[in-house]
């Protein structure tokens, strides 16, 4: 099985699970996202011709606003077995430039197929833009690392929301008013 098989596989498993509790969500694999918009020239102090440049997701978890209008949340990149060092950077710089363009979006990695290993170091060192990490012993998940995976992807649906309203409703009168901000490491 390669990787993009594997992707599917997983993914098919969830939607079900992540609509039960929010059935505004849904989930894709190779979905292409903005990650840069490039500004070409400008008509007086307004861009004139725009250019945006995407790359494509392994999953991508979106949230449907109203009809054919819908916002990412969540895109987790997947790999088979091993990450290397280049993998990690590479994958931690594509979270960097998709949270550039969409800064309430969280994104994560998911190792299958790691049998008995723990998520490697590497990933700690280089994988700054992550917001998240995990692993599974095989290919397919066990159903406790299944109900993991929702519970931890509906908690980052939720997280987006939060930084969503606190980046864009910060200076309204109405908005809700934080004196802490706190995000905990939790381990397993």
């Amino acid at each position: 099985m390669n990787e993009k098989e594997w992707v599917e596989s997983v993914i098919s498993l969830v939607p079900e699970r992540m609509r039960a509790t929010d059935p505004s969500l849904g989930i894709d694999s190779a979905k292409r996202l903005t990650y840069a918009h490039e500004i070409r020239d400008y008509e007086g102090s307004e861009p004139k011709t725009r250019n945006s440049i995407l790359y494509e997701t392994d999953v991508l978890v979106t949230e449907e606003t109203e009809e054919n209008v819908w916002k990412p949340r969540v895109v987790v990149e997947a790999k088979l077995a091993r990450i290397t060092t280049h993998d990690a950077i590479t994958y931690s710089e594509k979270a960097s430039t998709h949270k550039h363009v969409h800064p309430y979006l969280r994104y994560g990695i998911l190792i299958g197929d790691r049998k008995h290993y723990p998520l490697p170091g590497r990933l700690f060192r280089h994988g700054a833009y992550f917001d998240f990490m995990v692993s599974w012993m095989g290919l397919v998940p066990t159903e406790s690392e299944l109900d993991r995976f929702v519970t931890l992807i509906l908690s980052e649906v939720q997280a987006s929301r939060h930084l969503e309203d606190i980046l864009y409703t910060s200076r309204q009168r109405g908005r809700s008013k934080y004196t802490l901000l706190h995000k905990p490491l939790v381990l397993e």
